[in-house]
């Protein structure tokens, strides 16, 4: 890895990307971020989690979010006619954040990029092309991406970073191996009208017939998705608006939410599933976000992961030694590895059964005794305030394996 960096060229304009240039901007660096104008009608990641907050205020556009935005004060998870969980991000002792926001993705895009372009970012709005070094382990801008700088970079530059999300372009450039996780889901979702809420603001998640939804409320809508293990869609029709719309019209949890729902958006497609590349850093380059890697979207990880990768990394490039982008490296992939721990726990059934053992647990003299510990650690792994810290990590990894009563975890499972 290049030790003194001055020039960095950044692949993705997304938030990742964006917000690092913000922060190298800010450090002295000179930065380029290409950020084509492209994108789809609707993305995944409109509700973010309040350990996100904080980054907002580092770059400046809290106020401008909330002004466009829903505020969210915590989830409701519901397994069937009879069980509901409703936790507030106050629940969580010693919280820092206890709200965040419901944003449409493109809001909160536009407001990063903002950022960027205020500090002072050169920001090219078309893609990257790159160039495999022969047959080494480094890429450089292609001769035509290099020429768009329009003398912005004299030459190649010291780091490319590679936050242009799934088409991980750097990772297929050099064939980087990647980890997949164990399931095979595909997300269908849109916007709807009309859709009732158990708790306002709050982000929904239902246990379906076969896997789960989201309900995300927003300015004027709700964002209504479902994720289902591939092997079912077929049933529900051949095109993606027929699947969505029959399903919506079928499942008996979704039906149980009544009101008079209406489409008013296309239907898009995200393939759900978790990959993870073997290595986040190379001579000369790094990965950011989806780029390096990616878990299931159940409790609005990404963004902060992508975030907070962002400042990890834009702290390793401040230091410029191979240590400090190892650092970087290790702390991206134990931060992904934390989120798969709990993300396996409410697929198999395990967490939602915690849940329901911590509500009657708490009314016993052991429960109130150990309940404040609980709050302190469960609670902030869900914020993402203590996703990066072990003892929280464990805790909650822990309690789902083995302090579950003897209840069966069966009955929550998502199928």
């Amino acid at each position: 890895m290049v030790e003194r960096t001055r020039t960095v060229a950044i692949v993705g304009g997304g938030p990742a990307g964006a917000a690092l240039a913000t922060y190298l901007v800010r450090d002295g660096f000179e930065v380029v971020l290409f950020a084509p104008e492209r994108r789809p009608p609707l993305v995944v990641g409109e509700s973010l989690v309040p350990a996100v907050i904080p980054f907002l205020r580092e770059l400046g556009i809290e106020e401008r979010i909330r002004e466009q935005a829903i505020t969210k004060r915590g989830a409701t998870f519901t397994v069937g006619p009879e069980d509901q969980f409703c936790f507030r991000f106050t629940d969580a002792r010693g919280a820092e954040t206890p709200y965040s926001y419901n944003v449409p993705r493109d809001v909160l895009d536009r407001e990063i990029l903002g950022a960027a372009r205020d500090a002072g970012v050169h920001i090219l709005p078309e893609a990257a092309k790159l160039d495999r070094t022969e047959d080494s382990d480094r890429v450089q801008l292609s001769v035509d991406s290099l020429s768009a700088t329009h003398g912005v970079l004299q030459r190649q530059p010291d780091l490319i970073v590679d936050a242009g999300g799934r088409g991980r372009l750097i990772g297929r450039l050099l064939d980087l191996p990647t980890v997949e996780g164990p399931r095979r889901d595909t997300a269908l979702f849109s916007h709807m009208e009309g859709v009732p809420l158990v708790v306002e603001g709050d982000v929904h998640s239902d246990i379906l017939e076969h896997g789960w939804s989201w309900r995300i409320p927003l300015p004027g809508r709700v964002s209504v998705g479902f994720v289902v293990p591939d092997e079912h869609w077929e049933r529900y029709g051949a095109t993606k608006e027929e699947r969505y719309d029959t399903l919506f019209r079928s499942d008996p949890a979704v039906l149980r939410w009544g009101g008079t729902p209406r489409r008013v958006a296309p239907v898009l497609k995200y393939n759900n599933y978790q990959r993870i590349t073997s290595r986040g850093v190379g001579p000369g380059w790094a990965l950011l976000g989806d780029a390096f890697g990616f878990v299931d979207p159940v409790f609005s990880s990404g963004m902060l992961i992508a975030l907070d990768g962002a400042k990890q990394l834009a702290r390793a490039v401040r230091k410029g030694t191979p240590d400090a982008f190892g650092a970087y490296e290790a702390h991206v992939k134990r931060h992904l590895a934390a989120w798969q721990r709990v993300i396996e726990h409410f697929y198999n059934g395990r967490l939602l059964t915690l849940f329901r053992v911590g509500s009657y647990m708490r009314e016993t003299i052991p429960g109130r005794v150990l309940d404040p510990h609980f709050r302190k650690h469960l609670p902030r792994v869900f914020t993402g305030e203590a996703s990066t810290r072990r003892y929280s990590v464990g805790l909650t990894d822990f309690m789902c394996r083995y302090a579950l009563a003897g209840n069966d975890p069966d009955p929550f499972r998502v199928r």
